[in-house]
């Protein structure tokens, strides 16, 4: 049987990681380390996760930091203000995701295609108030090719973002980045199918495309810093003939999954 992995332990497990690894990547010539640390931070005009509205409309500040080994495993975790642990799940208090998640990813020999294996938790501390606990555990595994990207993840865990006896959940994102030329933007395409073990009244489909232009080319000071905008949108608003969907609305009458422009800026640290 499944034990969900306790908060308090995860974290303890992860920071102690990245406290080893850098003591232990620093090398004499940077570029001789097996060891590379990045981190990025984010402000955008709303957190959309597949599909779904995290914020109910509102900006998000974002950052998450990343240790990776020349072996090609990795460590990582990234936090973001939500709200709709009260305005959705029905927590007392509660405004935070934070992820951690570690894998190993890297190419098969000199090929296009590339593999990544690993497992990410969701946290959202705050009173559950007797709601179902939104904790989630997944696993997951992608192949990529050429800009291409398919990726599954299977919930490990009973609960699935709040829903119970979800264990088995499932998410399918196909996505796709095409850079044009020496242009500095990028144009992205995605499709994703979120799958229910418990009920499949609350399946659905999510796509989005977007656009970020690399701001470093136009000056050097804004190195590492993309700007973009994204169309969000999902089959959950009245796909069960009633002009809304009830498993995806809000304590406000607010469709978590309706259509959403995004604009987002992001610096690479």
């Amino acid at each position: 049987m499944y034990a969900p992995v306790k908060l308090e332990t995860f974290m303890k497990h992860v920071l102690s990681a990245f406290v080893l690894t850098a003591l232990m990547g620093a090398p004499a010539a940077a570029e001789t380390s097996p060891h590379t640390v990045t981190g990025n931070v984010a402000l955008a005009s709303d957190y959309v996760f597949r599909g779904i509205s995290q914020t109910g409309g509102d900006p998000a500040i974002q950052g998450g930091l990343d240790y990776t080994h020349r072996s090609g495993v990795y460590l990582g975790t990234w936090g973001s203000n939500i709200g709709w642990i009260e305005d959705f799940q029905g927590y007392a208090s509660g405004n935070i995701e934070l992820d951690l998640y570690g894998g190993l990813r890297g190419t098969f020999g000199a090929t296009d295609v590339s593999y990544d294996v690993g497992v990410i938790g969701y946290f959202y501390p705050g009173k559950a108030n007797g709601a179902v606990d939104a904790n989630t555990t997944e696993a997951y595994a992608a192949f990529g090719w050429k800009g291409v990207t398919v990726k599954y993840f299977y919930s490990l865990g009973g609960e699935t973002f709040g829903f119970a006896n979800s264990r088995g959940s499932g998410y399918l994102d196909v996505s796709a980045g095409v850079p044009l030329g020496e242009t500095g933007l990028t144009l992205g395409a995605h499709w994703g199918r979120f799958s229910f073990d418990n009920n499949s009244a609350q399946d659905y489909d999510d796509w989005k495309l977007s656009a970020a232009y690399d701001l470093g080319r136009l000056s050097g000071t804004l190195s590492g810093v993309t700007l973009g905008v994204a169309w969000s949108d999902t089959d959950t608003a009245g796909g069960d003939g009633t002009g809304f969907s009830a498993p995806w609305t809000d304590a406000n009458g607010q469709d978590l999954g309706a259509g959403t422009a995004i604009v987002w800026i992001s610096k690479a640290l």
